[in-house]
């Protein structure tokens, strides 16, 4: 499990490394735009149930935290649906990973 680190103070986020990879790469590339939005996520049990949501901002310390040694290969398709969310008033949530797209043949 790796974390997202948000804030001062921090807020603390444990999410599996292979999402947050994915994660990493809309976030990254909206702050780096200049664009805020919404986070929001499910809480485990373990954290109380329910749902968070946090404003992302370019102008605040964040951090992405991995577990493991090596980096997630990416699948385009759940980098462009999570794209597409984080494009609408409620902001980015996690989604289920959607089957990779087969390469189209030249």
């Amino acid at each position: 499990m790796g974390k997202f680190i948000y804030g001062s103070p921090a807020i603390s986020v444990e999410i599996d490394d292979r999402t947050l990879a994915h994660l990493k790469v809309v976030i990254v590339a909206k702050l780096r735009r200049g664009e805020s939005f919404a986070f929001s996520w499910e809480r485990s049990k373990e954290s109380g149930s329910g749902h968070s949501s946090i404003w992302l901002n370019p102008a605040v310390p964040l951090d992405f935290e991995f577990s493991g040694k090596r980096e997630p290969t990416l699948n385009r398709a759940w980098i462009d649906e999570l794209v597409q969310v984080a494009n609408t008033p409620a902001g980015l949530r996690i989604l289920p990973e959607p089957p990779e797209r087969s390469p189209h043949p030249i």
